[in-house]
């Protein structure tokens, strides 16, 4: 656990990509099974003790410390098992014993009652110093929030052991921790784990973004045209096990969206956009969020809000790999593999004919009518399906962000190395007093943003946020009405869940308007003007 605890600290305070990498190789290669494991497991999110819950670890403190000393400690310090970590009292005298391996903790865990974890867990806590018991709370609940995502994870897999990711990606489906198939193979004690006509995952080809001017030499006998929708990557597969959807970075999605996953008689491999709606009645993308990380959807959640694949490519068909085909014959295939399907749920991204360049930027300028479409997929014709962004192939043209003036209303601190900054902002526009129209305007709540400004913009905003706030929720910090910020965003629809009735789509900053008075900042109606746009 002390090398555990030790190697999520140094993920927590690394901001480098490559480095977090290299201490996640390090780490693999240094740690025994099934130690190594247990850890992987927990670090791509497929492990956490459903009774060594927050509210547990809440009530396990309340016995150690002074209620209001948790309280301030906890709004100060913004993360439970920081707070829990620096506030547990050392003991009189320490076990005399090491702090539990991660083996250890799961086999204590696997068939504790309730009682039994309370128990377990302070006796570990008792033996350990301040990182690890921080390492073991994070462990424990699930929440790592170390900056490593599960996609990062696998290629310091691939790095330590000098394999493929995208070998380790299509079989990860395939696995179950401790991962003991995954390392026999890795260290050469076993062949690599078959993933013949199974639901695997297989790497996506991606697209690079294309610069305006270079849409005008695009013609129609080397492009073809289709459009980029408002979205989620997703890949469906169908095997012999059973058919799975992954997310774009290979996450097995399959729970949140069942309706996609019943068994299929055809076997095979396509990608495609996950929507919200049906393909004749396309919803918005604030209503495929309520779907998104929902490991088991209600039915009522399902009814209200249906989702669908929009097909755009196939990879696989039974034994056939067709990546090495032109995507022109491998869209005669999607072509016939749809209608075969004849889901209600799955249907065709449909190609658009295009004569010239001039006609390109037009359906690019229209791209906010209905307020589905991000923009454009080009792609040649003479295009394999190779992994990753391969230069020249394909291409997204996105259309331009929306821009308003918005006044900042709320800050709760951020997780993680932002946990002591103020860093997530929720930001409002005008709108006419609904109680009284001849009293002054007011703010109401339009969007929430947390990206966009530099760390030296960052410092500020929090002092900002310190020097202005009138009241204290918890930690959220309500502010004086007075900073105006410059936010971009893709798009705005209604909703239902926000006194304003409208949401934002991927707000962030652009720029703080320290110079602008909060009067002048936007009002909902022109905000209203964009819906659908």
């Amino acid at each position: 656990m002390i090398t555990f605890a030790r190697l999520l600290e140094k993920l927590l305070f690394t901001p480098q990509r490559n480095t977090k990498i290299q201490h996640l190789s390090e780490w693999l290669h240094h740690t025994p099974m099934p130690d190594r494991g247990w850890g992987l497991a927990a670090l791509v999110g497929e492990f956490q003790s459903k009774k060594a819950n927050p509210a547990l670890i809440r009530e396990m403190v309340s016995t150690k410390s002074d209620a209001e000393l948790f309280a301030i400690s906890y709004d100060f310090v913004g993360d439970l098992a920081e707070t829990v970590a620096l506030i547990w009292p050392e003991p009189e005298c320490r076990p005399n014993q090491p702090p539990p391996t991660l083996s250890e903790i799961v086999g204590a865990l696997d068939h504790a009652s309730a009682d039994e974890t309370r128990y377990l867990i302070q006796q570990w806590l008792d033996c350990s110093d301040t990182t690890t018991r921080w390492g073991l709370l994070k462990l424990t609940t699930g929440g790592l929030r170390v900056g490593a995502s599960a996609r990062m994870v696998r290629l310091a897999l691939a790095q330590a052991y000098e394999a493929a990711v995208e070998d380790i990606e299509e079989i990860w489906p395939l696995l179950e921790p401790p991962y003991t198939t995954l390392f026999d193979w890795l260290e050469g004690r076993a062949e690599r784990p078959n993933a013949d006509g199974k639901a695997v995952f297989r790497p996506l080809m991606l697209a690079h973004p294309v610069d305006d001017n270079d849409v005008t030499d695009m013609t129609p006998d080397k492009w073809l045209v289709e459009w980029k929708w408002d979205g989620a990557r997703v890949q469906l597969a169908s095997g012999h096990d059973g058919v799975r959807l992954f997310s774009r970075s290979g996450d097995d999605i399959s729970s949140g969206f069942p309706e996609l996953t019943k068994s299929l008689s055809w076997h095979g491999t396509l990608d495609g956009e996950l929507l919200a709606g049906t393909p004749d009645n396309i919803a918005p993308f604030q209503n495929l969020q309520q779907r998104l990380n929902r490991k088991k959807p209600s039915a009522n959640l399902m009814q209200s809000i249906p989702v669908f694949l929009r097909a755009y490519d196939i990879l696989l068909e039974d034994d056939d790999d067709l990546r090495q085909l032109p995507i022109e014959q491998r869209r005669l295939k999607l072509e016939k593999t749809v209608k075969i399907l004849n889901h209600s749920a799955i249907d065709l991204s449909a190609f658009l004919p295009f004569t010239d360049p001039q006609q390109l930027i037009s359906w690019r300028q229209q791209c906010r009518e209905g307020g589905l479409i991000e923009g454009l997929m080009l792609k040649a014709r003479n295009s394999m399906y190779q992994q990753g962004r391969v230069k020249g192939l394909w291409f997204k043209w996105k259309r331009d962000p929306l821009t308003a003036d918005v006044v900042l209303l709320y800050a709760q601190r951020g997780h993680g190395k932002r946990s002591s900054l103020f860093s997530d902002y929720t930001f409002g526009a005008w709108m006419e007093n609904p109680d009284n129209p001849a009293e002054p305007p007011i703010l109401v709540p339009v969007g929430k943003a947390y990206s966009g400004f530099s760390d030296a913009e960052l410092k500020k905003l929090d002092a900002f946020v310190r020097a202005n706030t009138t009241q204290r929720f918890g930690p959220v910090r309500e502010l004086e009405k007075t900073l105006v910020v410059e936010v971009a965003f893709d798009a705005i629809s209604r909703s239902t869940r926000h006194k304003s009735g409208v949401a934002m789509r991927f707000p962030r900053f652009q720029r703080i308007r320290w110079d602008k008075p909060a009067i002048e900042a936007d009002d909902l109606p022109t905000l209203m003007k964009w819906i659908d746009s």
